[in-house]
């Protein structure tokens, strides 16, 4: 089984995997996407996760069945956190990161509060309710302005997912680990993206995770709030696929 040119994608909250449709477009030759709907969301068949460890070890179960030793894994938000839980544990699966629109530090007292609020939230009132109020903050001005469609198909995406999957993966990032210790120990390329307009995480969050791991690519993104792979997909995959092509041996064979 091959064990080179595979780069796994995580997906953001409260969306699916659908999300990096416009990456497995346009994945250079010799690199194979692997999206994974996380725990819960979508079509993965799996109970909803509760922190961001099962939400990790579920990842590494579909890396494992897929055959893949080493791969480049990465995420966007919530993804991303699951990507630094999964580092954590399982360090040696990486043969480099991607970490975008995300931060390092836990919740703090203010956003733990707002968590509850929006479990609360779901439960009372459902998943409509949750695109009510994020998708205005997913999107960055520029998109709002002139790609408004987008907003309409993360609203898809957000109903199609269950009250109980929607605040277990709450649940999980309220009580995610602060991973700025773990930033110096991150030895593999790692290229952290953001999107210039993410009012979520802004790029003063990322400008952090750069600045903590040593080597690391930084890479900010006009004309986008905090899902620039969806936003703005050419200019994401241009950096992406640049950031694939100078990694040494990994591409599969043609």
């Amino acid at each position: 089984m091959l064990s080179q040119g595979h780069v796994v994608l995580l997906h953001a909250f409260p969306l699916n995997a659908g999300l990096w449709r416009p990456q497995v477009e346009r994945a250079p030759t010799g690199w194979r996407f692997v999206t994974p709907d996380l725990p819960g969301f979508a079509t993965s068949g799996l109970p909803p996760a509760r922190t961001m460890e099962e939400m990790a070890r579920e990842v590494l179960n579909v890396i494992d069945e897929q055959g893949i030793a080493r791969a480049v894994i990465g995420g966007v938000s919530m993804g991303a956190y699951v990507t630094l839980a999964l580092y954590r544990l399982v360090p040696e699966r990486f043969s480099a990161m991607i970490l975008a629109d995300t931060r390092a530090t836990a919740d703090n007292d203010q956003q733990i509060e707002g968590r509850r609020k929006m479990i609360a939230t779901v439960r009372e009132k459902g998943p409509s309710a949750i695109a009510d109020e994020m998708l205005p903050k997913l999107l960055g001005a520029t998109s709002h302005r002139v790609r408004p469609e987008l907003a309409g198909r993360l609203r898809a995406m957000i109903e199609g997912n269950s009250r109980e999957t929607i605040a277990g993966a709450v649940e999980a990032m309220m009580g995610r680990a602060d991973s700025r210790p773990l930033l110096a120990q991150i030895s593999v390329p790692t290229l952290v993206l953001c999107g210039e307009e993410d009012v979520l995480t802004p790029p003063s969050d990322s400008e952090a995770l750069h600045a903590g791991i040593r080597g690391s690519r930084l890479a900010m993104l006009p004309g986008a709030g905090h899902l620039p792979n969806f936003e703005t997909p050419d200019a994401f995959s241009f950096e992406l696929n640049a950031f694939l092509g100078e990694l040494p041996n990994l591409a599969l064979s043609r």
